[in-house]
């Protein structure tokens, strides 16, 4: 019998093609993921921050406290295909070793929420009208809209303690300590602004101080929609979908649903404003994303039937996601043979 070598090629990159913005709120691990250089400004650091989670290189970049942001493109557009999720973000999330059997599933879980955007005027710029996400979180009573803060720059005498002090849309004051572990500046040292102020959808606390003496927190996962919120790979909780995304959850300002055929334009923010402990502040984390059906974008037709296949190869969601079954093997769009 023939044998047939199937690769199904894409005529575009999967993956994240330009980082347009790159504004972190203050944070522990600011001027760090990635690094400030003196001189930098906010397009060298828009241009390190594409550097570290475009294309498949995977560095992490962190966004620091609620509502740092980056803002990222793809160089196609990024289609909705009905029953299958769209998008995959990568973050750096896991689970405790410590769960107890029938615990909630937690660990380091820092959610960022997604909005989404088309590029309808067709220039090539994230300009056009934003969409949100909607995560599992979207009803519950305790998730605020429309949720403002503000940060403020520390002075060089600021106690560590008071160190980043931040005023809210609540009418509540806190801080971001300096801890010991990291010793840098927190406060984006590129801004020339001495206040930096984020609106957006502000989930509640997932923090919690499991060992009741502040020296064990879990960072308990919401159920899905997302990013830095589950690992990336659940083999073991397959039905969880890591950190998988559909463009048919995205909703417009006045949180109704809308139908988007595709979109060009992603932005991943902090979705929550805690700080655990010894842990510092909770700042969410990503190292990439990538389209989950390219093939969709490229129009590529399969390669010509062989006589010798019994049948024609065809396009099969499982668990939300598509593959190719092609004479009884199934490929993942880029051509791997699916375990």
């Amino acid at each position: 019998m023939e044998t047939i070598l199937f690769i199904l090629l894409t005529a575009v990159n999967p993956y994240i093609s330009r980082v347009f913005e790159y504004r972190p709120a203050p944070g522990q691990f600011i001027n760090t993921l990635p690094a400030y250089e003196e001189g930098d400004t906010d397009e060298t650091m828009a241009q390190k921050a594409e550097e570290c989670i475009a294309d498949d290189n995977q560095v992490l970049v962190s966004l620091g406290g609620y509502g740092g942001y980056v803002l990222f493109g793809f160089d196609h557009e990024v289609l909705n295909v009905e029953g299958a999720y769209d998008m995959k973000i990568l973050g750096n999330a896991f689970y405790s070793a410590q769960l107890k059997e029938g615990e909630p599933m937690g660990g380091s879980s820092e959610p960022g929420i997604v909005m989404v955007s088309r590029d309808d005027n067709g220039n090539g710029l994230p300009d056009d009208e934003w969409y949100e996400l909607a995560g599992s979180e979207e009803t519950n009573e305790q998730t605020l809209f429309n949720y403002t803060i503000t940060y403020y720059r520390p002075d060089a005498d600021t106690p560590e303690e008071e160190y980043i002090r931040w005023t809210d849309s609540e009418g509540q004051t806190g801080y971001i300590p300096k801890n010991s572990y990291h010793r840098q500046a927190y406060y984006p040292e590129w801004i020339e602004s001495d206040e930096m102020t984020f609106t957006g959808t502000r989930l509640r606390n997932n923090g919690i101080d499991t060992s009741g003496k502040g020296t064990y927190y879990v960072l308990y996962c919401f159920d899905w929609g997302y990013a830095d919120n589950h690992p990336n790979e659940l083999k073991e909780h397959p039905e969880q979908h890591a950190s998988e995304f559909d463009i048919d959850w995205a909703v417009d300002k006045n949180r109704q649903k809308v139908h988007l055929n595709g979109i060009h334009f992603v932005k991943v923010y902090n979705a929550v404003n805690q700080v655990c402990g010894w842990l510092g502040e909770t700042s969410t984390e990503i190292m990439g994303a990538y389209d989950m059906h390219p093939e969709a974008a490229s129009g590529n037709a399969l390669p010509a039937i062989s006589q010798s296949e019994t049948h024609h190869p065809r396009k099969v969601i499982h668990e939300g996601r598509m593959y190719i079954e092609r004479n009884g093997t199934y490929y993942t769009p880029t051509g791997m043979v699916a375990e």
